[in-house]
């Protein structure tokens, strides 16, 4: 028996250890959609592991870190813009970039070219930066002294030039004015008041009593350009005689109010309106008003009614067949619908889940860059055709990548290209100086100075060569690199020129992305 137990306790042991050891991805925010120009996830769906997400290579995640990571084979996004010139005036370097994001990002084709960078020059020499003055604003005061005017200037570079504008935008001066300033009137001292205008005091006639006064300490000007400004406020002021015994004041029915609610939610009622002696209410031994206070009238109610939720539907099947997808259940305001300015249903009409087929979505396949051209050769047997006027072929090839979990096959079936050909590898040859070759890109900052070179064209002349190859006549095409004799050049200088790029931004490390 005490065998037997302690075969259980190894079992669960083994089995827990088993299941310890089983390794799940992490948690990740799931997206429909990676932007590759923007390097953004777009159209969220929802956390789910990691690997779940991946089953279906057009979709991107956002883990713990922030980035945004492709699900799909490598791709490199679009080159940037080339960025303005890194100085306003003389020699600077532009540069553009691109990303390559996927799963296994060292798959990209030249995975390390990430960054570009050419030689520019400054256009902003001769940009002076700030347009004219503007005209000076009118004096801040009419008359007298101590004022200010002020002016401004507008910055109208283009934008690669906008730090050419320095100094201030704005200029202030001090002015004065040769004119007098006008003398604004300014009121006397109050009068004495009057008696006042009756014995007692009611709500109808209230008597009252006044005073005066003049704009006359001092009088406004009027031999100035403006004149003076004539005294704010009144010249009159009139005070209710409130000591006086009150009137009587008889009452007054004010106006009946609207009719209340009707007595019924639904079908005959009545419904009653009011009025109140108060239009005036009797006061100091008046009259009360007479006749009755209240009246009905007979009202039909409409049956206001709320709005209420039904049931929620069933969640949609899963819209996807592979990965993860959005299934949603939907619920109508109808149980029962709101009549009558009854009030809406509160809350959604909508809402979603995550579903998951736990199926990879298939892959489909991407063409491979076509390989560099193989050597020429002659077609028919392994005859030496470099340097001789035979024609020959050539292939090169290319490869259908990324393709899984049965996804299409690459469009086109060219998996392969051929060309007719002359082999002139090392052939010596007489040419012709043909200009310059275009400027390679500036080398990187992190392999020491930034240079970039270019060579002069020694075009070969490949007259005695017959332009077509085969019985189908086939355009020649001509294989390596010859030996071109072109002679001195025409100014006698070097065949290669170097430059150094200047003011090439620090080297920095490339981030890679996933």
């Amino acid at each position: 028996m005490e065998r037997l137990r302690v075969l259980m306790v190894l079992r669960v042991l083994v089995l827990f250890l088993v299941l310890g050891s089983v390794q799940r991805s992490e948690c990740v925010q799931c997206f429909a959609r990676l932007d590759l120009v923007l390097g953004q996830c777009d159209e969220e769906l929802g956390e789910v592991e990691e690997e779940d997400c991946c089953q279906n290579s057009q979709y991107s995640y956002q883990a713990t870190d922030g980035v945004c990571r492709s699900c799909g084979p490598p791709v490199w996004s679009p080159w940037s813009p080339w960025s303005h010139c890194n100085v306003l005036c003389g020699a600077g370097v532009t540069q553009r970039n691109r990303k390559c994001f996927g799963i296994g990002v060292s798959e990209c084709e030249n995975p390390k070219v990430t960054l570009q960078t050419k030689p520019c020059n400054g256009t902003c020499c001769e940009d002076k930066g700030w347009g004219l003055w503007l005209i000076w604003s009118p004096c801040s005061v009419t008359c007298g002294g101590g004022g200010v005017r002020r002016r401004e200037r507008v910055c109208s570079s283009p934008p690669e030039c906008r730090s050419a504008c320095t100094g201030p935008s704005e200029e202030r001066d001090a002015c004065a004015t040769h004119t007098t300033c006008p003398v604004h009137g300014s009121w006397s001292s109050w009068s004495g008041w009057s008696q006042c205008s009756d014995s007692c005091n009611s709500d109808v006639i209230v008597p009252n009593r006044e005073r005066g006064r003049s704009c006359s300490s001092p009088a406004p000007s009027n031999d100035t350009v403006p004149p003076g400004n004539s005294c704010p406020g009144d010249e009159i002021q009139v005070q209710n005689c409130s000591e006086l015994p009150t009137c009587p004041v008889d009452g007054s029915w004010g106006a009946w109010s609207p009719p209340g609610p009707c007595s019924t939610s639904c079908g005959e009622g009545l419904q009653l309106s009011m009025r109140v002696c108060d239009g005036p209410a009797p006061k100091y031994g008046g009259r009360l008003c007479d006749g009755p206070s209240t009246r009905s009238s007979v009202c039909q109610s409409a049956c206001l009614v709320d709005g209420g939720w039904g049931s929620w539907s069933p969640f949609s099947s899963c819209p996807v067949t592979c990965g993860v997808g959005l299934q949603e259940s939907l619920r109508g305001c109808d149980n029962p619908a709101p009549k009558s300015g009854g009030r809406p249903c509160p809350g959604e009409g909508r809402r979603t889940s995550i579903c998951q087929i736990k199926s990879h979505c298939p892959v489909d396949g991407q063409w491979s860059e076509w390989s560099q051209w193989k050597e020429c050769k002659y077609p028919f047997g392994d005859r030496n055709i470099r340097c001789k006027m035979l024609g020959g072929s050539q292939i090169r090839d290319r490869h259908c990548r990324h393709r899984a979990h049965n996804g299409s096959m690459c469009s086109g079936n060219d998996l392969m290209e051929r060309r007719v050909c002359y082999d002139v590898t090392g052939c010596y040859l007489k040419g012709s100086w043909d200009g310059w070759e275009t400027w390679s890109l500036c080398s990187s900052s992190c392999e020491g100075e930034s240079k970039r070179f270019r060579s002069r064209h020694c075009k070969p002349f490949y007259s005695n060569y017959n332009p077509t190859i085969g019985r189908q006549k086939e355009q020649a095409t001509f294989f390596g690199n010859p030996l071109s004799d072109c002679g001195v050049t025409p100014d006698g200088k070097s065949k290669i020129q170097m430059q150094s790029c200047v003011n090439v931004p620090p080297c920095t490390e490339q981030p890679t992305h996933r």
